[in-house]
């Protein structure tokens, strides 16, 4: 994959080898970000996890200190005084089975996150194979499936993010812009970072991390010395 040359100048500033702590990480990504717009700073880890076990997933939420730096829209599926309360609580979308056909046949998605009370996940459920591979299914395990929706509507609008494996048992999340401060950076990687930990299956056998980098939208990834978070 060809480069251009900005990417290629930023890149020579960070040793491939090198494991550097995120104190440093973050300094680094600020100093080599050079497109015209806030860049998102993501965290990618590998982990030493076999995700086609049950008994071997990761997956969960946390907030982020700093939040993300991103708008985030949310839809509520609920009932009754729940849709009001939803509403209150900051919540952009709120409804119940009408909003089925206008997500199913109208290709409406103007979205990020959906969370739903438990009675209405039969409803959602009718929705599985369009939200599903969009990621936005709502899910206990990332506190997207309950009653508590004020709590749900008012975290994800703090900077609420989502963990879970993918194919090749890597986690992407964002961690915040490159507008942030460093100290707001390595804080939101630090919470992340601790909550992985956290998260970390009994039946998981041998390195847990197996390579931990953070990477700037349109720039080179720098890896992060995981010791602290073993």
């Amino acid at each position: 994959m060809k480069r251009g040359k900005k990417y290629t100048e930023a890149a020579k500033k960070v040793d491939r080898e090198k494991q550097y702590e995120v104190e440093e990480a973050v300094k680094l990504i600020k100093e080599v970000a050079t497109a015209k717009f806030d860049e998102t700073v993501e965290a990618h880890i590998r982990l030493g996890v076999d995700g086609r076990h049950a008994d071997q997933q990761v997956r969960g939420a946390v907030v982020l200190p700093n939040g993300t730096g991103k708008e985030v829209r949310v839809l509520v599926f609920a009932k009754g005084d729940k849709i009001d309360e939803a509403l209150a609580a900051g919540a952009d979308y709120a409804g119940g089975d009408e909003l089925i056909p206008k997500i199913q046949n109208d290709g409406w998605f103007e979205f990020d996150v959906v969370v739903a009370t438990p009675d209405m996940m039969g409803v959602v459920g009718r929705l599985g194979r369009v939200l599903g591979p969009k990621g936005l299914m709502p899910n206990p395990k990332a506190g997207t499936v309950t009653m508590d929706v004020t709590k749900a509507v008012q975290d994800i609008k703090a900077g609420k993010v989502e963990y879970r494996l993918d194919k090749a048992n890597i986690v992407h999340v964002p961690v915040g812009k490159v507008s942030f401060t460093e100290e707001q950076l390595t804080q939101n990687v630090d919470a992340l970072m601790e909550a992985i930990t956290k998260a970390k299956p009994s039946a998981a056998k041998g390195q847990y991390y197996r390579s931990v980098s953070l990477s700037s939208t349109m720039g080179p990834g720098v890896k992060i010395n995981t010791i602290k978070y073993a």
